[in-house]
């Protein structure tokens, strides 16, 4: 499954309907975010089986941002049944990534 580019109209709807979801809260002028995007999107091709694979673009859903109190970007996000259960903050390699699910 390719990654899902949440905004605040979906954001609360993929939670509610997915079991685990990983969220990278990014920004496209942010270099260790330019790094991680191509390891997360490898990530969640092959591991679409344990999560929904997901990005928020901080500057265009600042809303979002704050709501989950998103201060360094990038932050990954582990959803399991709506509530936060983990945070990773800053870039890391795919085995991380996984470790996280």
């Amino acid at each position: 499954m390719a990654v899902l580019h949440l905004t605040k109209d979906n954001f609360d709807q993929t939670l509610a309907g997915n079991s685990t979801v990983l969220v990278d809260f990014w920004a496209p002028w942010c270099g260790p975010c330019k790094m991680l995007g191509p390891i997360f999107e490898d990530a969640a091709g092959s591991h679409a089986d344990k999560a929904v694979f997901a990005k928020v673009n901080v500057d265009e859903q600042q809303d979002l941002a704050a709501r989950f109190g998103v201060t360094s970007i990038p932050t990954l996000i582990v959803f399991k049944d709506g509530k936060e259960t983990k945070r990773s903050l800053g870039f890391m390699p795919k085995e991380k990534i996984v470790e996280l699910l």
